[in-house]
């Protein structure tokens, strides 16, 4: 009886580290994992030239208990994922943008789609919808300024019209006895979204109708009013707007509290990136003690996104030879830290805010040797 006894425990022991064993162990199934890192911050935000999403995607089921942060990948970043047991690499920016016409072991970035593939980890890149959304990369890097109230740019839009169709068509019927025939004319067309109401119009009572319907089916419309224009009468054709989206969107216009000396501005900027040098241009008159109150930026090449914006600072990683030329002309400060030292920083607030957003479900680390090529020497 004792000995019976005796061979239970093992038995019992292995059952027990078995559960400790699953339970300190989490996962996400790969697509669950996207539709969070979607909703925390939705690809459509991301520019239409822009190359975002799940990049390269082992065969499914694929889990994924590591999330790997970086902000290039490079052959030595990849290296460190594999020897951290990466499922997932979130690469800032996308590894792959210029189409593929083989993966062969010639080129670097073939190399990292075979590597992936081969150790069975996924690749995803969100790149410039961080840089639009409001807790992305312009916003963090706009706290490095000091207190200041920002916003976007180039403000983006939303995905979708807040109202069926992308026109709305508005005119009002000559005869109260044509309104059916009129409706049920329209409304045969297809694609379309008809109200009618009552309107005073030049001091009488008219009816009108408003539908809104799809670029195809405008001209659809416009043809049957043009061929029946003795049952209606001023017409109006408005092009409707995707609605703009709060707190989103390229670059951040930033106006301090209070006013500061560029050479303050500096000193803050060098401090919240972590950056010994950085590279000032002046504008036209300016001085290191010239006050600075107004600051556009952009992450990253800021040139496109900050041409033409009134400011007294532009900071961004890169800008071109010309483009410093045309703002310093103007009396506008240039601020220059290199292409990711903008970026970069960044990653650390992710890692937290991601930590939260999926609930500590996947263990979520940063990249130790992911740098900007250029240095100083």
């Amino acid at each position: 009886m004792l000995s019976s006894c005796v061979r239970l425990v093992p038995a019992t022991v292995r059952l027990v580290q078995s559960g400790i064993c699953s339970s300190s162990r989490s996962f996400m199934d790969l697509k669950v994992l996207l539709s969070s890192l979607n909703d925390f911050a939705s690809l459509s935000f991301a520019e239409s030239w822009d190359n975002v999403g799940l990049l390269v995607e082992p065969s499914p089921p694929h889990t994924v208990n590591i999330l790997f942060l970086t902000n290039d990948l490079t052959e030595e970043v990849m290296e460190e994922a594999l020897q951290k047991k990466a499922d997932l690499i979130l690469s800032y920016h996308p590894p792959i943008f210029r189409p593929l016409k083989r993966v062969t072991w010639k080129g670097w970035k073939e190399r990292l789609v075979i590597r992936a593939l081969e150790n069975r980890v996924g690749i995803y890149s969100p790149h410039t919808a961080y840089d639009a959304a409001p807790q992305g990369v312009n916003n963090w890097l706009a706290k490095g300024l000091g207190a200041c109230t920002s916003n976007p740019i180039h403000p983006s839009k939303a995905p979708s019209y807040p109202t069926e169709g992308t026109h709305r068509i508005e005119f009002s019927v000559k005869h109260t006895q044509d309104l059916e025939k009129v409706m049920s004319a329209v409304k045969g067309i297809g694609n379309v979204s008809v109200t009618s109401f009552s309107a005073r119009i030049d001091n009488e009572e008219q009816t009108c109708i408003s539908l809104n319907c799809t670029q195809k089916t405008l001209m659809q419309v416009v043809a049957f009013l043009s061929q029946n224009g003795q049952l209606y009468q001023k017409t109006e054709i408005l092009s409707l707007e995707k609605p703009l989206l709060l707190h989103t969107g390229m670059g951040r216009l930033c106006t301090l509290d209070e006013s500061v000396s560029l050479a303050t501005i500096i000193e803050r900027i060098k401090r919240h990136l972590k950056l010994s040098h950085l590279r000032l241009a002046l504008g036209v008159g300016s001085t290191l003690e010239s006050q600075i109150k107004v600051v556009a930026l952009c992450a990253g090449s800021g040139s496109s996104v900050l041409q033409g914006v009134e400011a007294d600072l532009y900071l961004t990683g890169e800008m071109s030879h010309h483009d410093v030329l045309d703002a310093t002309s103007q009396g506008i400060n240039v601020i220059l830290c290199e292409h990711s030292n903008t970026e970069r920083g960044f990653l650390s607030e992710l890692q937290d805010m991601l930590r939260a957003h999926l609930e500590n479900k996947i263990d979520i680390i940063l990249s130790e040797i992911d740098r900007d090529p250029l240095h100083v020497v």
